[in-house]
């Protein structure tokens, strides 16, 4: 019987959210989350970048990025510095440097434990084929819609309505 590529999607699935949950239950002793610890392995891997690159590499807007980047600020995990224009760069702080790392071993055991009934071979093969679906053009276009941009069905799509505070009455 031939795999539904929809059954091969929710698998997907439930795999990243087996590793976030279990992730994020280990991580809780050393006092920070899944996503946090993203933040600081994205800092310490590119150092200097902006907000908006590191919400780029988090999967995160910019407005989601900045208030997370508040809060490790806040509890000394990371420096900013103003950059050229409105950029803001940030760096680990010693606190935060030594968070990741003792993050990062965590992560790989709970990777090394969930992958563990897979050979090294099986492994390279895994990691080959994703990369291989990742790097392959996706034939959808998921981008939402231009403002007046036309539908399938020929007509315009509306314009975004305004919020209640700019409408009249």
């Amino acid at each position: 019987m031939a795999v539904k590529l929809r059954d091969l999607g929710l698998a997907i699935k439930r795999l990243q959210m087996r590793h976030h949950r279990s992730v994020d239950a280990s991580l809780a002793p050393l006092g920070i989350t899944l996503v946090q610890w993203d933040a600081l392995r994205h800092i310490a891997n590119n150092p200097g970048a902006s907000s908006h690159q590191l919400a780029e590499l988090t999967f995160q807007t910019d407005q989601a990025f900045g208030t997370l980047s508040s809060r490790l600020l806040e509890r000394g995990l990371i420096e900013r510095q103003v950059g050229p224009g409105r950029a803001i760069r940030h760096h680990l702080s010693p606190t935060g440097a030594d968070l990741m790392k003792k993050g990062a071993a965590i992560v790989d055991e709970v990777l090394r434990a969930s992958f563990a009934s897979l050979t090294q071979a099986d492994v390279e093969l895994l990691y080959r084929l994703v990369v291989r679906v990742l790097e392959s053009p996706l034939a959808v276009d998921t981008r939402p819609p231009a403002q007046h941009e036309e539908r399938p069905s020929g007509r315009p799509a509306r314009p975004a309505r305004r919020s209640s505070q700019h409408r009249k009455g």
